[in-house]
């Protein structure tokens, strides 16, 4: 399993920065995809990555974690990702950890290694944090 896990402190409460991340359709646009459904707990995202057009179907968790997702659809094998939230000086920790096993179309798997995930992922995890910041500054 790989995984990419970022933090970043926003200058605001915990309480408001969990509405802006529960606020869930800007949220994920604010990462970059091209493209953000939501419907309930169903939340589909198209996203362009080089040559290609990857498509999620994913599901919202419920759990203790502020927002949390997980691959219904997919080219993982299996992939989540969860934001955290927690008090501290100066405002509020957001943490994102996004955790995904093997791609699962062998075609892409040569061309979409993991270094190539990881990098895409931590882009968009920062255009999440840089989102956060800019809605309460």
């Amino acid at each position: 399993m790989e995984r990419v896990s970022l933090t970043r402190t926003v200058p605001a409460d915990p309480e408001t920065v969990t509405d802006l991340i529960t606020d869930v359709k800007p949220f994920m646009l604010a990462a970059g995809f091209d493209e953000v459904t939501l419907d309930g707990d169903d939340l589909g995202i198209t996203n362009r990555v080089g040559l290609f057009e990857i498509e999620l179907d994913l599901e919202i968790v419920d759990t203790d974690a502020v927002l949390r997702y997980e691959q219904r659809q997919g080219i993982f094998e299996s992939m989540m990702t969860e934001y955290t939230v927690e008090a501290v000086d100066g405002g509020t920790d957001v943490t994102a950890t996004t955790e995904y096993s093997a791609l699962d179309l062998p075609v892409l798997g040569e061309m979409i290694d993991s270094t190539v995930i990881s990098r895409q992922r931590t882009k968009e995890l920062n255009n999440q944090f840089d989102w956060l910041v800019e809605q309460v500054t």
